[in-house]
């Protein structure tokens, strides 16, 4: 189990058995990180913390009033949380800030407890045996010792399908489930598994609505003491910035020495895009040095190799363009082994829904499964019923953005302020008039760094702009955006082919590289061509249970051929097809 989980030379590994209690453990860390110092033991011998991820607080002065309290406490790392159950016992993950998840094995009380964070960000998958619990930080660690668990929930599958992502507690493997959020799980030799929560909802749903000023000064106060505790590190720590609103707040607050600080952007093939331009100039502002780290010929001829690897590592949860981030991350932990982010902000502040059912042209799937996405489209409906923060927090985060995140922590340690648990639990209490809107984020930026605030963002979004000049602005970033879309994306079919025709003319130039640094639909087309007939077009990909064999083979030639744009399609198909060699025939 421990093997499969070791995707890089710099991961750290190890395993415990405690066999007086029933319990085998093993763990891989990326080295140097807060949970590489595992397992945790208290001075005593007989309490030991098996932790992933990070904990956010005042590590310092909690590590000070445990060493005044007696204990030998390293601050520095995840050891010193083992004397935090100590003294609260299993109270004490409700003191725990950050995406984790954990195992406390005491052999004092005779028992174990299994843990996550409040949003579930940090999945844990879990299998019920007659023989024992299973459970694993990523789904191949059980399929690979459990075998009959090898197979699609072909529920699950068709959400992947119609969402991009699983929904509810399921995952994509029949018989294997997701730990719920919050999760507080008591195991005692002999003794019936005892399933508890340590957090609702309702707590951070039902408090009182703050008025518009209160709620910013709230937030700023906040955010002012947040964002420095966020850079508190052993390791090197980099910022990836974009042209946007939230790594700028960031930045705005982080109160960097010049120079201490290398920041960095993602960048396309054809030109410099807005969210260079704009971080270039957010860095310079802030005396940090930028670069760009881009994607060209030497992504191109990895992307078979990398394409496996973003499949194989997120358990089949992040479909192939998530190649292009596995790429990026790479070189970004070249630069510094941590990376600061402005992730989940406007998702957070301003209820930013993230994805949704998508349309797909039913004929490359088999009859009965392309019938089932409609279904998947209802339970989607049915979970967005409610408050669009509570959708966001508790269902969108742990659904759709884990499958990204889980990629980027193979290669190097996140962080984001955004996820703070203090922080959302203060954006529950925001007024209506300020829980969409952009004003709180950009007086934000004007109270901590008032020369970041006249600098326009990548949709020339201004704190108190010229109001002709921000709307014109504003309104060709809105264009240049959704032009870039339609030409690649969302390139309707009856473009795809006169586009084709005129392919000597370089057209991409003109739309491609304003605002995304990707561009998968020419890509496939053109230099991924070959490889997606090698994958597509195999008779055991054309078998499978989910595809129609003449429909998949007409999506995939006319693609290529530049007759028409099937690129959702054919991610969709590529990372099922990945999916199933990598985890599902493997042996």
């Amino acid at each position: 189990m421990v093997a499969v989980l070791q995707h890089e030379p710099f991961y750290r590994w190890g395993t415990s058995a405690h066999e007086e209690l029933g319990v085998w453990i093993g763990w891989t860390a990326l080295a140097g990180t807060f949970s590489d110092c595992l397992p945790a033991w208290n001075e005593a011998g007989d309490i030991a913390l098996y932790f992933a991820g990070e904990h956010f607080a005042e590590h310092a002065d909690e590590a000070k009033g445990l060493v005044a309290r007696g204990h030998q406490v390293p601050a520095r790392d995840a050891r010193y949380l083992v004397h935090l159950y100590e003294e609260h016992g299993p109270k004490f993950i409700e003191r725990l800030n950050g995406w984790f998840q954990g195992l406390v094995v005491d052999l004092r009380q005779r028992q174990a407890i299994l843990f996550n964070d409040r949003f579930g960000l940090a999945r844990l998958y879990t299998h019920q045996a007659p023989e024992g619990f299973y459970f694993a930080s990523e789904a191949k660690a059980l399929l690979k010792v459990l075998p009959a668990l090898r197979r699609f929930d072909p529920t699950s599958l068709a959400e992947t399908f119609a969402c991009g992502c699983v929904l509810q507690q399921r995952t994509l493997f029949g018989g294997v489930d997701v730990l719920p959020r919050a999760a507080r799980w008591t195991f005692r030799p002999g003794g019936a598994l005892q399933r508890g929560s340590y957090f609702q909802p309702q707590e951070w749903e039902e408090q009182p609505a703050l008025s518009a000023e209160e709620y910013y000064q709230s937030l700023k106060s906040l955010f002012a003491r947040l964002v420095p505790l966020y850079f508190r590190a052993e390791e090197k720590i980099g910022v990836s910035l974009t042209g946007g609103v939230d790594s700028r707040m960031v930045m705005a607050w982080a109160r960097r020495t010049p120079s201490s600080t290398p920041c960095y952007t993602f960048g396309g093939p054809y030109r410099e895009c807005i969210d260079v331009r704009v971080a270039r100039q957010v860095a310079k502002l802030c005396g940090q040095e930028h670069q760009v780290i881009g994607l060209g010929q030497d992504f191109l001829s990895q992307f078979p190799a990398l394409a496996d690897k973003t499949v194989y590592v997120t358990d089949g949860a992040m479909d192939v363009s998530g190649a292009a981030d596995l790429y990026v991350n790479r070189v970004a932990r070249e630069i510094a082994p941590l990376r600061m982010t402005g992730n989940y902000g406007g998702e957070i502040l301003r209820s930013i829904v993230a994805f949704k059912p998508t349309a797909l042209q039913a004929g490359f799937m088999n009859r009965d499964f392309a019938a089932s996405l409609e279904a998947c489209a209802q339970t989607y409906r049915s979970e967005r019923e409610g408050r669009p923060l509570s959708f966001v927090t508790f269902k969108q985060v742990p659904w759709h953005h884990y499958s990204r995140l889980s990629l980027e922590l193979s290669q190097i340690s996140l962080r984001s302020p955004y996820l703070d648990n203090e922080l959302v639990a203060l954006v529950f209490r925001a007024p209506a008039e300020a829980a969409l809107s952009n004003e709180p984020s950009l007086r934000l930026i004007a109270d901590g760094h008032e020369k970041l605030s006249r600098l326009g963002t990548d949709r020339a979004l201004h704190y108190r702009g010229i109001p002709v000049l921000s709307a014109l602005q504003h309104a060709y970033q809105e264009f240049t955006f959704r032009a870039e879309y339609a030409y690649d994306y969302g390139m309707p079919q009856r473009l795809a082919r006169l586009d084709h025709v005129f392919s000597w003319l370089h057209l991409e130039r003109l739309f491609l590289g304003r605002h995304k640094f990707h561009h998968f639909r020419i890509w496939y087309r053109d230099a991924l061509a070959g490889y997606l007939k090698e994958i597509l077009l195999d008779p055991k990909t054309l078998g499978r249970f989910c595809f129609d064999r003449r429909g998949l083979e007409e999506i995939v030639n006319r693609h290529t051929r530049g007759e028409l744009n099937y690129t959702r399609e054919l991610h969709r198909a590529l990372t099922c097809e990945l999916t199933f060699r990598r985890l599902l025939d493997a042996n």
